[in-house]
């Protein structure tokens, strides 16, 4: 078996590394355009974290069995198998590519779900591929099978202590494999995902792999139609489109809430957008929200710009604050769209929108990108340039979350110096506020134990201070936008269905141009990249809900998903979903005090609902895109 198991790694590792080579040079015009090391060192480790899995049984049962020529034939038998479901993907990729531009993916395992049609749809336009595809995996598979096929000579021990220790090893050996690091966080797409092109961020993987990740991401897919109750979806689209204040366009792509938006500022240069999204930062840390004292940087911040006293997070994840803030997309019982397999290229972002606008797009984070499948989301959805763990030298502070936030802040600093001429969307987003709060020294004075929440968020404070001194008095300070908000609350929790003081987060732009005022409005993490571009004096159609904020008329209303429960706040009546449950309404007021409502407003109780179900269509169905990425 150990002989046999040796032929199945070498032979498919090879296999597998020929096919790769095979494509980059295939679609060289697109991969030329980025390093070739990242995409074969990455597809190296793709690929023996697939073997990985399919040789567990074989590592399992080998130093028990290796010496019988029975158990040789059956563990033959199970190598075809393998063989199978490594080769048929990866023989289908090249026509895959060629119609949807990406390796075999979810799209994949849809199709099997319909052989009937499928194969009606490939014999009729297909045949020659098919009928050379299967022709090439029968004789590949016959020809695994003698190779594989017993007797093989026995090398294993028959003694036990041996045998248990072979066992051992072979298990540390295949988990090694599977994991492919040594890291705290496995390899994921998104670890090997490198360039600004989501095909050629695909071909790192194998197509195995590709379709075995999009199963195992099916998981993370809930549907809230199911949970929350149905609707008619043109319905669904009214009533979203209406609270938006949107008349939507028609279009060839049929985007429901596709609009074009009219920017209430003119404004002769292209603007700088700055995104910084503060981990865990929720409004009972800030004083100038209520909070405790341990923001006097951010406090003083507020009075110099746009600060926004009512903002409310979408959810309780990083992923569910950056789904809001780089996309505008709603909160839903599904997880958020960072994770999802249908999201990882043509999906809308702020990036998306503005890179043909000539804007330079970055994405900046002292951790590892991979986390959370930010890598792969961002790249393959407009931003050009990414910057983590890896790509800081000579951090000033590197902890078990990646380098400081003020390494982050100078990096941020350093690309917003460069090239003046061309506007630039960064999105930089801090990790530091996280347990286990570790921060450099001599930066502030902690109070009590060193290593705490407070004395994070005071390091959190002292280096936004420090980047907003340095900013203003820097070429690029005239001609940005800054955005500072908190992707969520350090702790969401309470003994209510939707705990809105844990939902409560501070938001502030700032920028030369920028109104001083404080805005008392209820909002979400949704109206800030709509308001932003208004701002910027940019005029441009897209299918994004929140609200600009620049209209008195805006705001009132916020969205979030807690757990199982969504919450639809309007003025200070809270809609809770519960999955088949009925609709609770609850009058709620600051700064957590809620009375359940004996007679529910049913308008409300629709809006709500429609508000749960639109993310759930727009995503299942590919409808939140730009007309020009949709295929």
């Amino acid at each position: 078996m150990y002989l046999q198991l040796l032929y199945f790694f070498l032979a498919f590792l090879l296999l597998l590394t020929l096919s790769r080579m095979a494509l980059v040079l295939w679609q060289f015009s697109r991969v030329k355009n980025y390093p070739l090391a990242p995409l074969f060192i990455g597809g190296l480790r793709i690929d023996l974290s697939s073997l990985g899995m399919l040789m567990i049984p074989s590592l399992l049962f080998a130093p028990w069995f290796d010496g019988s020529v029975v158990a040789q034939q059956i563990h033959a038998i199970w190598l075809c198998i393998a063989s199978l479901l490594l080769l048929i993907p990866e023989v289908s990729t090249a026509q895959f590519i060629m119609e949807y531009d990406t390796r075999p993916n979810r799209l994949f395992v849809d199709y099997l779900k319909h052989p009937q049609e499928v194969f009606g749809m490939l014999w009729k336009g297909f045949k020659g591929i098919l009928i050379s595809g299967t022709i090439g995996v029968i004789v590949l598979v016959i020809g695994v099978y003698l190779l594989f096929q017993g007797p093989k000579a026995h090398i294993g021990s028959d003694h036990f202590v041996f045998q248990l220790i072979q066992f051992l090893l072979g298990a540390a050996v295949v988990v090694l494999m599977i994991r492919g690091t040594l890291q705290h966080r496995p390899i994921n797409p998104a670890t090997v995902a490198y360039a600004g092109d989501s095909m050629v961020n695909t071909l790192p993987l194998n197509s195995f792999y590709s379709v075995y990740y999009a199963i195992y991401s099916i998981k993370n897919e809930r549907s809230a139609k199911q949970a929350y109750g149905k609707m008619d979806e043109q319905q669904v689209y009214q009533l979203v489109n209406e609270a938006a204040g949107i008349q939507a366009e028609r279009n060839d792509a049929n985007i429901p809430s596709w609009h074009t938006q009219i920017a209430t500022q003119e404004i002769n240069r292209p603007k700088n957008i700055v995104l910084i999204v503060q981990e865990s930062l929720g409004a009972q840390y800030i004083g100038g929200l209520g909070g405790q004292d341990l923001s006097p940087h951010f406090d003083a911040l507020m009075k110099q710009g746009w600060a926004f006293k009512r903002c409310y997070a979408t959810g309780t994840r990083s992923v569910r604050g950056l789904e809001a803030i780089s996309s505008g997309f709603a909160p839903t019982l599904s997880d958020a769209v960072l994770r999802l397999g249908k999201s990882q290229s043509q999906f809308f972002t702020l990036a998306q929108l503005l890179k043909p606008m000539g804007y330079r797009t970055s994405f900046i984070y002292g951790g590892e990108a991979h986390f959370d499948n930010m890598r792969s989301f961002f790249l393959g959805n407009g931003f050009n340039e990414l910057y983590d763990r890896a790509s800081f030298d000579n951090p000033v502070f590197e902890g078990t979350w990646g380098v400081s936030d003020e390494d982050m802040f100078n990096k941020l600093h350093t690309i917003l110096s460069e090239d003046l001429e061309t506007p630039k969307l960064s999105l930089a987003f801090t990790v530091t506020n996280h347990t286990p709060w570790e921060y450099p020294e001599g930066r502030i004075n902690p109070v009590g134990e060193v290593a705490s929440v407070e004395n994070s968020v005071r390091y959190v404070d002292w280096c936004m201070g420090q980047f907003f001194e340095k900013a203003k008095q820097s070429p690029y300070w005239e001609n940005t936008l800054f955005l500072i908000v908190a992707d969520h609350d350090s702790r969401v929790w309470g003994q209510t269905l939707v705990p809105l003081k844990h939902f409560h987060i501070p938001a502030l732009i700032l920028g030369a141009d920028v109104p001083v005022k404080e805005d008392e409005r209820i909002m979400s993490q949704l109206d800030l990249p709509v308001t932003l571009l208004s701002l910027a004096g940019i005029t441009a159609a897209h299918p994004m809900i929140g609200h600009d904020l620049t209209h008195t008329e805006g705001g009132g209303r916020a969205m979030m998903q807690y757990n199982d429960n969504y919450g639809y706040l309007k003025g200070d009546v809270l809609t809770v979903l519960q999955p088949g449950l009925e609709a609770k309404q609850l009058k709620y007021s600051v700064p957590e005090t809620y009375q359940e409502i004996a007679n529910a407003d049913q308008k409300l109780i629709e809006i709500a609902k429609a508000h749960a179900i639109w993310p759930t269509l727009l995503y299942e169905k590919g409808l939140y895109t730009l007309p020009s990425l949709k295929k």
